[in-house]
């Protein structure tokens, strides 16, 4: 079991950044795939990134590449994500993700946070 809890969201004008944190309990966090997803109103929820369990493995969704970047600091429990040039696009409720897996996929996905609120404004 591992319980996952989301902060770093908030309002932010276009352009701007922001950064989220998922802090994850125990010492087990390296042994877990990471991964962040998000949900916009009247949207399903879609992948935005995922970190292997050494952190030596990033991946990403088309649509936040290049503007992106999540980490992990398994000593801290805690895996980052780093949100440059923000847009109105990106506004959603954004989830921490954990699973056992390899490889980081919504259908296998094991632990949720409970998200958190990031508003871009134009």
């Amino acid at each position: 079991q591992v319980q996952l809890v989301e902060s770093g969201g908030g309002l932010v004008q276009a352009g701007g950044s922001l950064r989220l944190s998922c802090s994850a309990s125990g010492r087990t966090c390296s042994s877990y795939t990471m991964g962040w997803f998000r949900q916009a109103p009247g949207k399903e929820r879609e992948f935005v990134a995922g970190i292997s369990r050494s952190g030596t493995t990033t991946y990403y969704a088309d649509s936040v590449k290049g503007r992106f970047t999540i980490s992990r600091d398994n000593a801290k429990n805690t895996v980052y994500l780093q949100m440059n040039s923000l847009n109105p696009a990106d506004t959603a409720v954004y989830y921490c993700a954990a699973t056992m897996k390899a490889i980081m996929q919504i259908t296998t996905t094991d632990y949720w946070g409970q998200g958190t609120q990031v508003t871009v404004s134009s």
